[in-house]
């Protein structure tokens, strides 16, 4: 588990004690991976910047609860991770658009397609279309399997983070990874198949 700096520790007893300035300086460096969070979950701009909203809010609100047994950011993310599914149940719209386009995150920058020096045109076109297979597959997943698949596969979470984020064993997550892969595999196969 990663422990706190005294930067991040002084952050977290100021905004305990109601100062928002502190607050708002120690989600800073975990807002662009919350909201990444959200928006693969979701699917939707809108919708992720509402949620993700929504989450800083009950974690500004919530903030006296932190008990230091996990990470902040851990912590932070269960929290962004419990406000998605509270929209899902709202709304019951869980159709995921993925954009071909660059996403940031605190490691760095990411495209979702295969990276050559020097790519013909049809090798391009064959690219975009397996990414978009695997796009499809995804969207096919119950919200459960495109979760799990989001945290590890595409967020890199270790296994230890999402049992904290889903709130159970480690073993769980990966038999529910083992699932969702298996899954995601068998629509890959029946799209390549049709």
């Amino acid at each position: 588990m990663e422990t706190l700096s005294l930067k991040e520790a002084s952050l977290i007893e100021q905004s305990k004690a109601g100062d928002i300035d502190s607050f708002e300086q120690l989600i800073a460096a975990h807002q662009k991976k919350a909201f990444n969070i959200a928006y693969r979950i979701l699917g939707n701009l809108e919708d992720a910047n509402d949620v993700t909203q929504e989450a800083l809010i009950k974690a500004y609100r919530g903030i006296r609860n932190f008990n230091g047994k996990s990470s902040f950011s851990t912590w932070l993310y269960t929290i962004v991770n419990n406000a998605c599914i509270d929209f899902i149940r709202k709304n019951r719209k869980t159709n995921v658009t993925y954009l071909d386009r660059e996403y940031e995150t605190e490691e760095g920058s990411y495209k979702l397609q295969v990276y050559g020096n020097e790519e013909t045109p049809e090798e391009l076109f064959e690219k975009k279309e397996v990414q978009k297979l695997v796009h499809e597959a995804i969207n096919k997943l119950s919200y459960e399997h495109r979760r799990i698949i989001v945290l590890r596969d595409i967020e890199q979470f270790s296994y230890q983070e999402i049992s904290q984020i889903l709130n159970c064993s480690e073993g769980t997550v990966k038999s529910r990874i083992n699932r969702a892969r298996s899954n995601l595999k068998i629509l890959i196969k029946e799209q390549l198949d049709d």
